[in-house]
């Protein structure tokens, strides 16, 4: 029902995921990232307040590794939950249980993990992991070719119809945030396109929150 790739970048700091599901709006409950602090993916039958947790684990310092021990430790419904965590430094840690959904696998890299749930077959993350691997610039374009790895490598069993990507660096918001909610073809395909579009606004957007007095023209009516 959902693969994603979520990773951080060695040379900026960044940390960010990418995900999709056949299910809508999967990058709402899904998705959880903080600046500094680290990146977990909640997915399967999913548990927002396990992301959330999470972050707040990583945020006391604790590694990918101790964070999912922490969110495990006495948590009722282990079995039915895929978790894939990367750390401020880089480090990685992943959890499927038991009656995760249909074929599913993880797979962890450098600066990187991949998890996936009613794959087409069980090699689709170590894909996704090694298609960031080889890859190089921005971190969301690298999370981009992740995604199209994936696709490339069979993808979900089904169709997938929801994809995001979130994107989070030195101030407190994501610099990027993006979702396609519902697309009846090719979700991740429309996510790509949309990351086109908003890559070239993006420190613009940022630079109107920091000052906009030094902030480029808002491209609306009247602005001048």
């Amino acid at each position: 029902m959902t693969f994603s790739i979520s990773a951080r970048c060695a040379k900026t700091g960044m940390l960010g995921i990418a995900i999709s599901s056949s299910s809508p709006a999967v990058a709402a409950r899904c998705a959880h990232a903080k600046a500094n602090t680290g990146v977990v993916a909640s997915q399967n039958i999913t548990d927002p307040a396990l992301g959330q947790k999470g972050l707040l684990l990583l945020g006391e310092g604790l590694s990918a590794t101790d964070t999912l021990a922490k969110l495990l430790d006495g948590y009722e419904f282990t079995e039915f939950r895929q978790l894939a965590i990367v750390d401020r430094d880089g480090g990685t840690a992943s959890y499927s249980g038991d009656k995760a959904l249909g074929v599913f696998s993880t797979f962890e890299g450098k600066d990187c993990v991949a998890a996936g749930n009613l794959l087409a077959n069980q090699d689709v993350p170590q894909a996704m992991v090694r298609a960031f691997e080889a890859s190089t610039g921005y971190l969301a374009d690298r999370l981009i070719v992740a995604m199209q790895a994936a696709v490339a490598a069979g993808g979900e069993a089904g169709p997938v119809h929801s994809a995001g990507m979130l994107v989070v660096d030195k101030v407190s918001w994501p610099v990027t945030d993006l979702r396609v909610d519902w697309h009846e073809e090719d979700p991740i395909a429309a996510l790509a396109d949309l990351w086109e579009l908003y890559k070239p606004q993006l420190n613009a957007y940022l630079m109107r929150a920091l000052d906009p007095t030094a902030a480029p023209n808002y491209g609306v009516p009247g602005d001048e």
